[in-house]
């Protein structure tokens, strides 16, 4: 099983919640850092950022959480792929992530897809919604 694992700049909470609305996913696990043992105190204002989270998106486990502030870093080098079989479903969602975000490249019709589509969330993650030319 391989599963991406974003880090957030203390949103987690809140794209989980616009993933859960745009997406149709489903929050499974949202652990905060003050549910942590003693043991492993967090800063006061760590307190109620999400430690480790879990979503279900199209069947699919995406797992994030809350980056401390010195070890955040902007996310680079990397896409999540959201793949689905109807165009008009897949350019509704790329323009409910795209939204308050940036357009990378325009949903549209390619030589490869029947619509592709490539933007940065508004919470800075890099998405490409797919609609392959035959269901995959």
């Amino acid at each position: 099983m391989l599963n991406p694992y974003l880090f957030y700049n203390g949103n987690c909470e809140a794209a989980f919640k616009f993933y859960e609305k745009t997406l149709g996913a489903k929050i499974e696990l949202m652990l905060r850092n003050d549910q942590a043992p003693v043991e492993m105190p967090a800063p006061p204002e760590r307190k109620h950022k999400i430690m480790h989270g879990r979503i279900m998106v199209n069947g699919q486990v995406l797992m994030a959480s809350d980056a401390p502030p010195e070890h955040f870093h902007k996310p680079q080098g990397f896409s999540v792929s959201l793949t689905l079989s109807d165009p008009a479903e897949a350019e509704r969602k790329f323009t409910a992530l795209s939204e308050g975000g940036s357009v990378n490249m325009p949903f549209g019709k390619t030589f490869f897809s029947k619509g592709f589509g490539m933007c940065i969330d508004q919470f800075g993650i890099p998405w490409m919604v797919n609609c392959p030319l035959e269901d995959q």
